[in-house]
């Protein structure tokens, strides 16, 4: 039961960037792209790639917003992202539950002699 719930995790939420990233989004309502930049530690260019997955796969909302003569973009998880995160978690959460519950099982011998 157990490893075919492991078998369906989601890769696109899974991944240690994309969960940073959708991690920090659900904090707030809307995030500054630098502001992301900061609390992931990305490169710019590995925070667009895996902001266009997670846009792509619907995760995401992405806006650009006039300040002066420049655009600031502003990023946000959609309902769907919000669900499938929130979703993602309560499954680690039974895993990590599962295996707390449970001593651990070793086929070493044993050292009692």
């Amino acid at each position: 039961m157990l490893a075919k719930d492991l078998a369906r995790l989601d890769r696109l939420v899974h991944e240690p960037a994309r969960l940073a990233i959708m991690a920090v989004l659900a904090e707030v309502d809307e995030a500054e792209f630098s502001f992301l930049l900061r609390q992931t530690g990305l490169t710019k260019g590995n925070l667009v790639s895996h902001l266009r997955v997670l846009e792509e796969a619907g995760f995401i909302f992405t806006r650009k917003v006039p300040v002066g003569s420049r655009k600031r973009t502003l990023i946000s998880l959609t309902n769907l992202g919000r669900d499938t995160f929130a979703a993602y978690w309560r499954r680690m959460l039974r895993w990590s539950q599962h295996f707390a519950d449970k001593p651990p099982q070793t086929d070493a011998p044993s050292t009692d002699d």
